[in-house]
């Protein structure tokens, strides 16, 4: 009887394992896209705005989905500016679309995208426990633990960022064209120990460097040797703050590339990811003025969104250049 309780022990352990490591795979390729509903925010104006995202289950694979049948909001105009190539894995707070005039709270305005054959929908809707801040991001894409602030991470403001030259451009095919953006920011969050919710400063996560306190140094230098050690212990993702801008193509179905490594927009969190939430990245210093060029080339005819984002660890701000390009 004791041998029987043993091996039906060891098949529900075996079992547990199994299950455990299914539910862990995860795919470079040939997996759908989910939207995702952020929650909703009020500018200081008392406008209303649905905040949107999605979920890409690949780590490699970007998809295509034109605005149509596959790519659509079901209330209103189909095309509500949501983005039409999608990057890998997790993006959040991606567009915002205004709420309707007369919208209660029983009202939904649902994103309903269709990849690898599954369609799949995110409902948004203006109820209280949905309402989103600045605080509510920086927690959401990792800068801060999972209900952390504090007055500099509430009086953080976003980049200021500016697009130079024309917004909508012609080329032909393999044509380059250089973009320039400028950014500005308040300084905030400041940058601390590089790791997660470096944003929130606190014993073990995020304490200010000092090279004139020895016993500070050793033990960032034993948090640091523990990190590479440990698996995460966070319930959110983790970000390395430190303000940055990088390129991506938002629309546009064809081949761009750019001359140089743009950092990922998207929650790349592998180890030597060009990526904020890479283990051990740090932001590039950026030109004193702000201003930052690279250069896109297009191999295929068609229309692109490229959208460049400022991002200081904490919140974002982005800007759009339309580019036409022809045969």
């Amino acid at each position: 009887m004791i041998r029987r309780v043993l091996l039906a022990t060891a098949m529900i352990g075996v079992l547990a394992t199994a299950d455990a490591g299914a539910q862990n795979l995860t795919y470079a390729k040939g997996q759908n896209v989910s939207p995702a509903y952020e929650g909703w925010e009020e500018d200081s104006a008392g406008r209303k705005f649905f905040v949107f995202g999605y979920m890409n289950r690949n780590w490699q694979e970007e998809l295509d989905v034109p605005v149509g049948a596959d790519n659509k909001f079901t209330t209103g105009a189909a095309d509500q500016g949501q983005p039409t190539h999608f990057l890998p894995r997790r993006n959040r707070f991606i567009f915002r679309v205004p709420v309707p005039p007369g919208f209660t709270e029983k009202d939904e305005l649902v994103w309903s995208l269709t990849t690898r054959g599954k369609t799949e929908m995110a409902y948004a809707s203006t109820r209280i426990d949905y309402k989103i801040d600045d605080v509510v991001k920086a927690s959401e894409t990792g800068a801060l633990g999972a209900g952390s602030s504090s007055p500099e991470v509430r009086s953080n403001t976003p980049p200021v960022l500016e697009v130079q030259g024309p917004r909508r451009l012609e080329v032909k095919v393999g044509d380059t064209v250089t973009l320039t953006a400028m950014v500005r920011d308040d300084g905030l969050p400041k940058v601390r120990l590089i790791g997660a919710g470096a944003a929130v400063e606190n014993e073990g996560s995020s304490a200010t460097l000092s090279s004139n306190n020895p016993a500070m140094l050793k033990q960032i230098e034993m948090l640091r040797l523990r990190r590479l050690v440990l698996p995460p212990s966070r319930v959110t993702v983790g970000k390395n703050v430190g303000l940055h801008m990088g390129w991506h193509v938002y629309r546009g179905a064809g081949q761009v590339k750019f001359d140089t490594d743009q950092i990922a927009a998207w929650e790349d969190t592998r180890t030597g990811g060009n990526s904020p939430w890479a283990p051990h990245w740090t932001a590039p210093p950026l030109p004193a003025d702000g201003r930052q060029s690279t250069k896109a080339t297009f191999l295929t005819p068609g229309e692109y969104v490229l959208r460049v984002r400022a991002d200081d660890g904490a919140l974002t701000t982005d800007q759009q250049v339309v580019v036409v390009v022809k045969p």
